[in-house]
């Protein structure tokens, strides 16, 4: 048994927003991907993954309504299932996404497929569904990364209640803005990055920081991006990029506070966090690449999209 490939995603904007309504731009990133398998011959990862799994599906039994076939899921735990999957675990691109999407996919016994009409409620649904099932792995989950995984193509988040397929601008290959990746050379962990959102947001002064200036200008860069706008793209990045530092610094890696500073400084590139932080992939938007190249000559940039 092979199962289809689910891909990672990124979220370009809405990491936290979204958790208060701010509007949230996702896009699968094919470069990672992950199947459900049946291991021929065990090895310590497919070992290690069959035993999430198992843990997983004790999980998913406690849950109502979710209309799976966990005695088929069960069956094939037992014969040695795992998810071979090339996405780094604790870097911000939704690894238990796509094995959420994964499971959905194979054991939904009322499936909504990527076929069918795809209704603002309907996602909706898928969501709900995709939100229980992952807060498994990280405690409370908004339901975004497996929704993006398992129907691969960019989602709009206008509000909690307001979600849609979009289309996003055709990349210009020889352009010379582009968004990339950086590795900051450790994993992440979404659950303990979200409590220290959560216990930020009793107070008051970050409340008011939230809805005056981190979601203006999150949903400032959602509406330019999707409409081309680069310079203004740039300007609200920008923006964004020190709201982040200057409210948002447990959750970047201690080195990378000089490094973030610099670009902002010098108007080379602009650094956000790619999902919750605290490590895994730092998300980077250049209105040059080749200078940002030049200026984060120690760093490896993965371009994920050109302007």
């Amino acid at each position: 048994m092979k199962g289809p490939l689910f891909y990672s995603k990124i979220l370009l904007f809405g990491e936290y927003g979204i958790i208060e309504d701010s509007k949230g731009l996702s896009i699968p990133y094919n470069f990672f991907n992950g199947a459900l398998k049946i291991a021929e011959k065990s090895t310590l990862e497919s070992e290690k993954s069959n035993n999430i799994l198992a843990d997983f599906c004790s999980y998913l039994k406690q849950l109502d309504e979710l209309d799976l076939d966990l005695i088929s899921f069960e069956k094939h735990i037992s014969k040695g299932l795992y998810f071979d999957s090339s996405i780094p675990k604790g870097y911000g691109v939704g690894s238990s996404g796509a094995l959420v999407a994964a499971i959905y996919d194979k054991y939904s016994q009322n499936k909504i497929t990527v076929l069918e009409n795809l209704t603002r409620e309907k996602l909706l649904v898928l969501k709900s569904i995709f939100s229980k099932m992952e807060s498994f792995f990280h405690g409370k989950s908004s339901g975004l990364d497996p929704l993006n995984s398992y129907l691969s193509i960019p989602i709009l988040i206008k509000s909690k209640d307001d979600i849609n397929v979009t289309g996003i601008p055709s990349q210009k290959l020889n352009g010379t803005g582009a968004v990339f990746l950086i590795d900051s050379g450790k994993t992440g962990s979404t659950a303990p990055m979200v409590s220290i959102f959560m216990e930020k947001m009793k107070s008051e002064g970050f409340r008011k920081m939230i809805s005056t200036q981190f979601i203006k200008h999150t949903n400032l860069c959602v509406d330019s991006f999707l409409n081309g706008d680069v310079k203004n793209l740039f300007d609200n990045t920008k923006k964004l990029s020190k709201i982040v530092l200057d409210n948002f610094k447990p959750m970047i890696p201690d080195e990378f506070h000089d490094l973030w500073k610099k670009g902002i400084d010098s108007g080379s590139y602009f650094l956000k966090l790619c999902g919750s932080g605290g490590g895994g992939y730092i998300l980077g938007f250049a209105p040059n690449i080749e200078q940002a190249k030049n200026d984060l000559k120690d760093y490896n940039l993965e371009v994920v999209y050109h302007f």
